[in-house]
């Protein structure tokens, strides 16, 4: 299909094209109007199916005046097509029509080029089930995207269904996407819509493309058996009008249509045989009121068994897209089953035409269809939808704007769908098919045309991204004057791109304050990792980044450098050797009636001044010295009782007391700048750190401290204040 060529010849003949419209047919209607003017430009055009533009048009206006459209829809039909031939089909139609005519035909066409891309990139990614299921959701809510006016789905659901209705008459089978989009998309918005009469045509159509010898089956058992079986039908249905008129109720019965699709569903979801289908012999029982849909229903159960299990209240309780009626399932004198269906007229024309219903029937609005609730946004979509022509004199503009414009739906030049939130820009769509694409977005095209990238993109829009090989996000991005992001979930990925660099820049910064201390201690050699983890970090990183934030002091990590001098070798150590003046003098612990023994502090325990202590004779290793509290100088004592001898502090005589290393256990929240604040506690009482692990399960930091004090009642008074700072739950000796 061409569009009319932009010479002078062509701008004056279709000039003479909207005059000849609008003179002789000035008084005609407008889908009379409509066509006259589509027509010089359809005749000689063809759809990708093969068929004739024009008498496709004449098919889709037929469609639609059948399930209750005006000659306004009907009109649509003409126009929307006879846009993709004009250079400016909005200015055209509009001179011709008027403006709303001219909005009406171009959106419709713009959808129909939209799905067709989408379906064409489809076809190409057949193999992707995933992908599919989700392109097709997207299809589907794109359909409602573009609903602000509801004639916009009808259009395209009698564009589809015509489709259908010329492949099956010319014996040609629908192309695979376009029957797979007919399947997954439209055919199940009709059923949302409760367009009945579209729905099961389209789904017989359907199935005779996708199983034609199961569909000739079927055709062929319904067909064995058919004068029989009207006969049957028609007596009583005779029979049932007959009487309920006797009692008063105006009905009207009739034989309701067989559809096969729905008889193999109930044949293979049930595992019925054909005869058992409840379908094949069905009536339908239309009366004036509600009232007396529910004396109908008494009657019939007087004169019919019941089947159990098979009746249906759908006045009580609508069905999601509002359909109405009463389904019940009885048995003749014969033991035949029949399904009858009972409702009112207003009820009968929504099941029929769904949304179209409300072009005839416009009065029905708050009777039958009111009360309608939805569980989801999308529903809920489907219900204003539903209701929107018999509400919309009272149904405020900003009422329904609000839910339309919440989403929009564009397109990857590979034409996949994709879904964003209104007023979302091309930077929002970058992020949207990748992270790295949205970081390294420099520029975009939409619908081929450069763009600034803070512009605002519409419905079925075609985008294509300009991204540097590398780089990242401006920070103007996040500025929401500058208006460049719509998305939450962009606005995200773009801090978190921030964060991460602001991370691995305090990184580079703690890594070269720790190697430059290294280097003036003389330890380049020092694996990082192991460093790293003597202070209890998990990585290097970590260690970096902690002392990069100035949360984990330079001291803390000369102190795990230079740990306390070791203790001596057990084996190459005698009981007993006698004591330095110099050790003596300084004071520490004495042996009880001996002065000459080697004593050391049990690792168990590490006892302090002024703790009570005891001492226990090793094997070669001396006289160990434990608190007399400790559980493991307990067993021991148990065990070797004689091995237990009596020890005390000695008082130093002159000079500085000596210090013993202690253990601290920390327990608090775990935050930033904790390590550092309680270190600061213990470099302000002066007491020194050499040791420090950290652990951290489910937000609690768990810290083991090594400090060396002179006299534990002096650590009581330290862990106080370590017990006052902020997230610290527990401090105590361990």
């Amino acid at each position: 299909m061409k569009p009319v060529e932009r010479n002078a010849p062509g701008e004056t003949a279709l000039a003479e094209v909207v005059v000849a419209v609008n003179e002789p047919l000035a008084q005609a209607g407008v889908c009379a109007r409509a066509r006259a003017f589509a027509e010089p430009l359809l005749a000689g055009e063809s759809t990708h199916s093969g068929e004739n533009l024009l008498a496709h048009a004449d098919g889709v206006a037929g469609i639609l005046a059948g399930i209750g459209g005006d000659e306004t829809v009907q009109a649509a039909a003409y126009l929307s097509y006879a846009s993709a031939q004009l250079n400016r089909p909005e200015e055209v139609i509009a001179k011709a029509f008027g403006p709303g005519f001219a909005r009406l035909a171009i959106e419709t066409a713009k959808l129909e080029r939209l799905q067709r891309r989408s379906r064409d990139g489809r076809a190409e990614r057949v193999d992707d089930a995933s992908d599919a299921a989700e392109q097709t959701e997207s299809v589907r809510k794109m359909l409602l995207a573009f609903s602000r006016d509801l004639r916009v789905i009808l259009l395209r659901l009698a564009s589809r269904l015509q489709t259908l209705r010329f492949c099956t008459a010319t014996r040609q089978p629908p192309a695979p996407s376009l029957l797979r989009e007919a399947h997954e998309v439209f055919a199940p918005l009709a059923n949302r819509l409760g367009i009945w009469q579209i729905k099961w045509e389209m789904e017989d159509l359907i199935f005779r493309a996708q199983e034609p010898e199961a569909y000739r089956e079927i055709a062929r058992l319904l067909d064995a058996k058919r004068s029989e079986r009207e006969a049957a039908l028609e007596q009583r249905r005779a029979e049932i009008e007959r009487a309920l008129r006797a009692q008063g109720i105006e009905a009207v019965v009739t034989g309701r249509p067989k559809h096969i699709s729905s008889i193999v569903r109930k044949m293979r979801g049930k595992g019925l045989a054909f005869d058992q289908v409840f379908d094949i012999r069905a009536l339908r029982v239309i009366v004036p009121s509600v009232a007396d849909c529910y004396l109908t229903l008494d009657w019939v159960h007087q004169h019919y068994a019941a089947v159990a299990g098979e009746f249906d209240d759908y006045i009580a309780r609508p069905k999601i897209n509002g359909y109405q009626s009463l389904h019940t399932v009885v048995r003749d004198a014969d033991g035949r089953a029949w399904e009858i269906q009972i409702r009112t007229q207003a009820m009968h024309e929504h099941a029929e035409h769904g949304v179209a219903a409300h072009w005839a029937y416009k009065e029905a609005g708050t009777k039958g269809y009111g009360g309608v609730s939805a569980s989801s946004d999308y529903d809920a979509k489907i219900a204003v939808l539903r209701q929107l022509l018999a509400w919309e004199r009272d149904l405020s503009g900003a009422a329904a704007q609000g839910l339309f414009d919440d989403r929009i739906y564009v397109l990857t030049p590979e034409a996949a769908v994709v879904e964003l939130p209104a007023g979302a820009t091309p930077v929002d769509f970058a992020y949207a098919v990748h992270t790295e694409l949205g970081h390294r977005c420099r520029g975009a095209r939409v619908d081929g045309a450069m763009v600034p990238l803070n512009t605002p993109l519409q419905n079925g829009q075609t985008v294509a991204i300009t991204a540097a090989k590398e780089g990242g996000p401006s920070r103007d991005w996040l500025n929401a004057e500058l208006g460049y992001l719509a998305s939450p979930r962009a606005r995200a990925k773009v801090r978190a791109w921030f964060n991460a660099q602001h991370a691995r820049e305090t990184i580079a910064r703690g890594r070269e304050m720790v190697e430059k201390l290294l280097q003036r201690q003389g330890r380049t050699a020092l694996s990082l990792d192991q460093l790293a983890a003597d202070l209890g970090f998990k990585s290097h990183d970590a260690l970096f980044e902690t002392v990069g934030k100035d949360e984990l002091s330079l001291r803390s990590i000369e102190a795990v450098l230079h740990p306390p001098e070791p203790a001596p070798d057990p084996d190459a150590q005698l009981l007993q050797r006698k004591l330095p003046a110099e050790r003596k003098a300084r004071g520490g612990v004495l042996v009880v009636g001996q002065d000459s023994l080697l004593t050391q502090p049990a690792r168990c325990c590490k006892p302090a001044p002024p703790d009570e202590i005891a001492g226990y004779v090793t094997r070669g290793r001396g006289v160990t010295v434990h608190r007399r509290d400790c559980p493991s100088f307990r067993d021991l004592a148990a065990r070797e009782p004689e091995r237990v001898i009596e020890v005390d502090w000695s008082t130093p005589a002159s000079g500085r007391a000596p210090s013993y290393p202690v253990d601290v256990s920390v327990e608090a929240v775990d935050r930033q700048g904790l390590l550092r604040d309680i270190s600061e506690v213990f470099s302000r009482e002066k007491m020194n750190v050499i040791g420090v692990r950290t652990q951290t399960v489910r937000g609690w930091a768990q810290m083991t401290f090594v400090v060396e004090v002179d006299d534990t009642r002096r650590l009581a008074q330290v862990l106080r204040q370590v017990q006052e700072v902020a997230g610290v739950r527990r401090a105590r000796r361990r």
